[in-house]
């Protein structure tokens, strides 16, 4: 399955989906993004940045590295955080790297009312499926 492929995806599958992105942490860059509704261009904008931090911010890199020397791991790609989820006032965000390729983040913004554990079972389902 396609980024944009899996963007529908996402959307149309994930309960209550409101958003959904592809973010290439190599290149720092959003490759596709669907909305249902409107979103201020400078949150879209902001996106790739935030999802970096959030996945490989300093902190968050030297304790996967503690982890890697701890556990005997030598694969430098390899990463132990592969989901995020921010829950939010009125939104539940959902930030999963792709298996096939863990540079290239997905993400689901839903409403705060739709089912966490629904929504995490569906997204991880269709990043299973992604090509990337």
């Amino acid at each position: 399955m396609n980024i944009e492929a899996v963007c529908t995806e996402v959307l149309s599958t994930v309960p209550k989906a409101i958003a959904a992105g592809i973010i290439d942490m190599s290149s720092g860059m959003l490759l596709d993004v669907k909305t249902t509704d409107s979103h201020p261009s400078q949150v879209l904008d902001m996106l790739a940045a935030a999802t970096k931090d959030l996945f490989e911010g300093d902190m968050v890199m030297e304790i996967e590295d503690i982890f890697k020397k701890t556990r005997g791991e030598s694969d430098a790609k390899f990463h132990y955080f592969k989901e995020v989820i921010v829950n939010s006032t009125n939104l539940i965000h959902i930030f999963s790297r792709i298996p096939s390729n863990e540079s290239i983040i997905g993400v689901v913004v839903c409403r705060a009312s739709a089912n966490l554990g629904l929504c995490l079972t569906k997204m991880r389902s269709i990043m299973e499926k992604a090509e990337a």
